[in-house]
């Protein structure tokens, strides 16, 4: 049965790709056809609309290029992120929320779904975590480049002297599993604490305790789940959450699949980041794997890491090769 359910699966993505990909043929060619009207009739009116077109037609392409790398195990999965305030106090906890503001608008400028799982606010700004899930096909194979260090250079708001700081924040992902994929855990190495929910709004918020932390007592995993409806939503998210942590540590003896998912675990701290972004003094955002660079970095602020995911990803399929 789950065989079969799989089958269907696959058999919906290769439908849903080569429809993108007849899609995008025949705008091209009616980009083509517009283009040469204009030219015959020489009305320069419709170049405006051509140019429009011919940039939306990249994009799309692109990330039908950007898919034909992702060849990991779960790369076609749901992805589930954790943002972790790392050196810097209260400048880091802002920076975790610029972070999480920079995510969920690439994810929707790419069409995926985000929803909020936990968080965890800082005392006086910002954010000290946050779990959120981004739901979409192949979501966790552009995302898995994330994991790690993030460094943040600027003249710190929350300094009245205007110096200029240095923060640092983690970030966590993890494919989401479907039923398919079996870790056993047995329930005596489970402990499960209710709380009441902490966010803004929702007609369970700080009425009823229907947050809920397991902790996985024999490796001390912790997970958290509190923007569900029900305290049962709430802890078969969690138990989603704490499978792929599991999954990740249980892979964490064959290397192979350990780079694929787990990563390189670092200190949130100088000298173990992945990318940086500085903000002063001049304006650069640089990764230190693939060392591509964006100097627009307000531009990346606001979502555009598409460049950053291709330069990992076909840095990562060349190593392979």
């Amino acid at each position: 049965m789950e065989k079969s359910q799989q089958v269907l699966q696959r058999t919906k993505s290769l439908r849903g790709r080569l429809e993108t990909y007849h899609k995008l043929r025949q705008s091209c060619e009616d980009v083509l056809t517009l283009a040469e009207l204009g030219m015959e009739e020489q009305d320069e009116s419709v170049f405006a609309e051509v140019a429009s077109q011919m940039e939306a037609d990249k994009q799309q392409y692109e990330r039908m290029f950007l898919s034909t790398l992702l060849t990991g195990e779960y790369d076609r999965n749901n992805a589930i992120l954790t943002l972790h305030a790392g050196a810097g106090g209260t400048e880091a906890m802002d920076w975790v929320q610029m972070l999480y503001r920079m995510y969920v608008r690439w994810a929707e400028s790419n069409g995926f779904e985000t929803r909020e799982l936990d968080m965890l606010d800082g005392e006086e700004a910002g954010i000290k975590s946050v779990t959120f899930e981004v739901v979409g096909e192949n979501a966790y194979g552009f995302l898995r480049s994330e994991k790690g260090v993030h460094r943040l250079v600027r003249i710190s708001p929350f300094d009245s002297s205007g110096r200029r700081h240095t923060s640092f924040a983690s970030m966590d992902v993890m494919p989401e599993l479907d039923d398919s994929v079996k870790v056993e855990i047995n329930p005596d190495d489970l402990k499960m604490d209710v709380f009441r929910s902490s966010g803004a709004g929702g007609q369970h918020v700080n009425k009823t305790s229907s947050a809920v932390r397991l902790t996985h007592i024999p490796t001390g995993i912790i997970v958290a789940c509190q923007n569900e409806r029900s305290q049962v939503q709430n802890r078969e998210m969690a138990m989603k959450m704490l499978k792929a942590k599991l999954l990740e540590l249980g892979e964490r003896e064959k290397q192979e699949k350990m780079n694929q998912i787990q990563g390189e675990q670092m200190d949130i701290a100088w000298g173990s980041q992945i990318r940086s972004y500085v903000f002063c003094p001049y304006t650069l955002v640089k990764d230190h794997r693939s060392n591509h660079e964006n100097g627009n970095v307000m531009a990346v602020m606001d979502g555009a890491l598409d460049d950053f995911i291709l330069a990992f990803l076909s840095l990562q399929n060349k190593g392979r090769s």
